[in-house]
């Protein structure tokens, strides 16, 4: 009788083995179900973003030389910003397309909208016959001219007439360089000191590196607005000249959407808000 009661308890107990591995593996397998069933890719209908034409919005490249304020400078949190970015924000928004910045030298500038790695340049860039030559400009959207500026104590230099035997500060690639190099060439100046961004040129004039800088007025006037007593502005403007955006010879297309889109930003007064900051981007 023992004997018996023995074995029908060890049947008893592998039956129990039995049944529990069989819902085990019945559980696995639904686990396994739900799982896939939980990673599987969800449909999604991408929405591409549109214009008021209902045409979907092409994205520029701008080339900019983010060092030249107050016209294009680096915040504190990195990004690019001033009266050039705000405006052709202002254009794109009009003329419903989208801008990435992209900062480099301003010296490459023109080069790389030719090899096509920029579609625009929004870099405080000087229209003169020379980059006609090269790129389209629209438009002019600001009226510049070169200025003569001395530290606020200088006292000798009043104009041109006074630059003999100077050193001039300029920044590399610029119309300020260009008269430096005019005025070497005339024997006027002895020596030009050129940096890859303005406010080096500015730095240099302040810690008595050179004697005078040229370099573009309005930026010059936006300087002086923010830091007052540093530097000054001395004599007539040199040359009278004005700012365009550039885009690739023969592209018309866009050269096309930027004119229509200033003569809109103008017309709706938002261009004249826009001067206002002017000082604001020396502080940046």
């Amino acid at each position: 009788m023992k004997k018996m009661l023995k074995i029908m308890a060890m049947l008893f107990v592998i039956a129990t083995v039995v049944f529990a591995a069989g819902c085990a593996e019945q559980g696995g397998e639904e686990t396994v179900e739900e799982a896939a069933e939980e990673s599987a890719p969800v449909e999604e209908t991408a929405s591409a973003e549109v214009n008021a034409s209902g045409e979907e919005m092409p994205t520029y490249i701008v080339g900019t030389e983010a060092q030249f304020p107050p016209f294009e400078i680096v915040d504190s949190r990195g990004k690019v910003v001033g009266f050039d970015v705000d405006l052709l924000n202002a254009i794109a928004e009009d003329q419903g397309f989208k801008v990435q910045y992209l900062d480099q030298d301003f010296a490459g500038l023109i080069p790389a909208l030719q090899t096509g790695n920029i579609d625009i340049i929004a870099s405080g860039m000087t229209i003169t016959e020379e980059r006609e030559q090269e790129v389209d400009f629209s438009e002019p959207y600001i009226t510049a001219g070169l200025a003569l500026a001395v530290p606020i104590n200088n006292e000798e230099i009043q104009s041109v007439a006074d630059l003999q035997g100077k050193t001039v500060a300029v920044q590399t690639g610029s119309t300020g360089f260009m008269k430096a190099e005019e005025l070497k060439e005339a024997g006027v100046i002895a020596e030009i000191k050129d940096f890859p961004h303005v406010n080096e040129a500015i730095e240099e004039l302040k810690i008595g590196g050179a004697d005078v800088m040229i370099n573009d007025l309005p930026v010059t006037e936006a300087f002086i607005a923010a830091q007052p007593d540093v530097i000054k502005i001395v004599g007539e403007p040199l040359n009278s000249e004005s700012y365009g955006f550039a885009v690739r010879t023969g592209n018309t297309e866009l050269l096309q959407k930027i004119n229509t889109g200033l003569e809109n930003v103008k017309a709706s007064g938002e261009y004249d808000e826009l001067l206002t900051n002017l000082p604001k981007y020396m502080e940046e």
